[in-house]
């Protein structure tokens, strides 16, 4: 058996175990799932803006601990200023000068009311961020997983490109030998520059998904990034039961939390405008100094105001903040029925591709790579013409194909169900 064809067989057993190897040309930098998602954790610039809600609730929670501040004043009266003459027969005067102090009462525990409310928001915000952080995960570990499936499928035609020129190769001896005519030289040669095309159009795809990669990382665009992780995954463990999941997504799902605690916030609101309904009471005192041509005097006064709630009872800000509480009962029923048909979405999805994955891998693979053996066998000793060995590669490749798609779609199922699911569930 001549070299090329050699090549060309060992080839056809080791492509299936190259799907999940890595590209290194020009030694591009490496990393993994993990620590992909743990450096957009830190660098993800739309992560860092959700944060800064964070910073926002906790400078809210120091506004609501605030008590209202006394009001000074000061004050000069009937001052001589305009040239008058104050005397004994006009009477004018005296001048006066004040200093006066004004203490807001809050009445009807409104700082207290203030403070539950924005205890509420910052745990409301708080979910909020940690379901930032959970559709954050879902998306770098998507990205990976199309880098990966890109990264695979670059492998898989780089290796099948190699079967072509090793082809184009031999058929160009053949017809030097005599072997074979011109022509079947030239149809193999078109074949391969067909497929050279397919391959450039992977390293676009290639491209495409690293830079989508990189902006989730909050990197700049830069050279190749390699994601390490293997495509295929262990499926030994058995699908979990999807009652249980609804339940688990239940409890760890930081977006249903969010809504309950933004009932939570309207519950907490609408005492905060009830008791801002309440009317507050204010009390002063006043120094007031006279000085005037009949002596001087010094006195001391006591003030007292409240409004009068005659029409003002903040009455509409109470109705607001009870039909935002109603709302948010909606919208928490909603989420309920949404995150139940996310995990059953999810489940059905892992679990039809991981069937679809074994299937290939009991029912096609063996035999696809055999005919594509077969025929080059056959076309070498010349009892196959060039087509048929081209059907035979066609077949193995979408083969192969398909089977780096479903393993690619089998981790994209585990990441969605694990993201419905709010926590790890599936590994």
């Amino acid at each position: 058996m001549s070299r090329p064809w050699f090549v060309v067989l060992v080839l056809c057993t080791c492509v299936p175990a190259a799907i999940a190897q890595t590209p290194a040309p020009g030694a591009p930098e490496s990393l993994t799932v993990t620590q992909a998602v743990d450096e957009a954790l830190q660098h993800n610039l739309s992560l860092l803006a959700e944060r800064g809600n964070l910073t926002i609730a906790d400078a809210a929670m120091i506004s609501a601990k605030l008590r209202p501040n006394p009001v000074f004043s000061f004050s000069a009266d009937h001052l001589d200023l305009l040239g008058t003459g104050f005397d004994a027969t006009n009477n004018g005067g005296p001048p006066e000068i004040a200093w006066r102090v004004d203490v807001p009462l809050e009445r009807g525990g409104k700082r207290e009311a203030r403070i539950a409310l924005a205890s509420v928001v910052k745990s409301a915000a708080e979910a909020q961020f940690a379901d930032a952080v959970r559709t954050l995960r879902q998306d770098v570990t998507m990205a990976c997983v199309d880098v990966i499936a890109a990264q695979a499928t670059r492998t898989l035609l780089a290796d099948n490109l190699r079967t072509f020129e090793d082809l184009v190769r031999v058929n160009r001896a053949r017809v030097a030998a005599g072997s074979i005519a011109p022509f079947e030289s030239t149809r193999s040669e078109v074949a391969m520059l067909q497929f050279r095309a397919t391959v450039v159009r992977a390293d676009l795809d290639l491209a495409a998904a690293t830079a989508r990669l990189r902006t989730l990382l909050g990197r700049p665009p830069g050279g190749p990034l390699v994601v390490a992780d293997p495509l295929t995954i262990d499926r030994a463990e058995p699908a979990p039961d999807p009652a249980r999941l609804e339940t688990v997504a239940f409890d760890a799902r930081p977006d249903l939390k969010a809504l309950q605690l933004a009932q939570a916030r309207s519950t907490a609101d609408l005492r905060l405008q009830e008791a801002l309904g309440r009317i507050d009471y204010t009390v002063g005192t006043e120094y007031r100094r006279q000085q005037g041509i009949a002596g001087r005097g010094n006195s001391l006064g006591f003030f007292f105001s409240t409004p009068l709630p005659f029409s003002n009872r903040n009455q509409g800000e109470i109705a607001r903040a009870g039909a935002e509480g109603h709302q948010a009962g909606q919208q928490i029923a909603a989420r309920r029925a949404q995150i139940v048909a996310d995990v059953r979405s999810a489940y059905h999805e892992y679990v039809t591709t991981s069937d679809l994955v074994a299937s290939i891998e009991r029912d096609l693979l063996a035999p696809a790579t055999r005919a594509r053996d077969t025929s080059a066998y056959t076309y070498r000793a010349g009892a196959a013409t060039l087509l048929e060995l081209l059907d035979a590669q066609r077949a193995f490749n979408d083969t192969m194909q398909s089977y780096v798609d479903a393993q690619a779609g089998l981790r994209r199922a585990v990441t969605r169900l694990n993201a419905a699911v709010g926590t790890e569930v599936v590994r």
